[in-house]
């Protein structure tokens, strides 16, 4: 098959094709350096591709499914000194993108890149985000495809009406469903010994249950 480039060197006006392009992206890149100074700490927005999204607030449902595999995540990242949680308002910079992932996490390495008063974080090695109606196709579609090409090495998309899990492992720049539950014990391919039952991020008592564990060191 023909790739995007062939076809673009096979045509008589590609210079006029790029320069076109390049103007666009030079227009794109300051409309993103004036949504940097728009943006503050209490509305949740993203910047994708020019365009600025604004969400809603979610509802209790997505909020306590967030709170919950955070709050797993983070405690089990800070006693295993694995690297740093971003929960919710933490702004990762792609490239031609800032998003705000529900969760995100950033191993050692990359942690220290980013200064105390840093308000913009770098590609994370694993991203959530918990679906809402209004946002659902956006994460199942524009953002897994910038994921992907921004080369996050997973990311996982939870969905608490249904109370289920996906998980997507990166192979070639696009993601690979490895497994989609709605029980059962999930583990991170990035996160090194990450594991946990799906029920947690969704009933109380499971969440209890593998918070005790961990801090435990079971």
């Amino acid at each position: 098959m023909e790739s995007i480039i062939d076809q673009l060197l096979n045509r008589g006006d590609t210079w006029e094709i790029i320069k076109k392009a390049q103007l666009a992206l030079e227009k794109e890149e300051q409309k993103r350096e004036a949504f940097y100074g728009q943006i503050n700490e209490q509305e949740k927005v993203e910047f994708f591709r020019g365009k600025i999204i604004i969400h809603s607030p979610v509802k209790k449902r997505h909020a306590a499914a967030s709170n919950a595999l955070n709050h797993l995540l983070d405690t089990y990242v800070q006693v295993h000194g694995l690297g740093f949680v971003g929960h919710e308002k933490v702004m990762v910079r792609l490239m031609r993108s800032d998003f705000e992932p529900d969760i995100c996490f950033f191993e050692s390495g990359k942690v220290k890149e980013v200064q105390a008063d840093d308000s913009l974080f770098p590609v994370p090695d694993f991203v959530v985000e918990v679906l809402s109606p209004k946002t659902e196709s956006y994460d199942r579609t524009q953002k897994l495809e910038e994921y992907a090409l921004n080369e996050v090495p997973e990311y996982w998309i939870i969905d608490p009406q249904k109370e289920e899990v996906e998980q997507y492992v990166l192979e070639n720049k696009s993601y690979a469903l490895q497994a989609k539950k709605k029980d059962g014990r999930i583990a991170s391919c990035v996160i090194e010994g990450f594991e946990i039952e799906v029920e947690a991020i969704f009933h109380k008592e499971k969440y209890l249950e593998a918070l005790r564990g961990m801090l435990e060191g079971g």
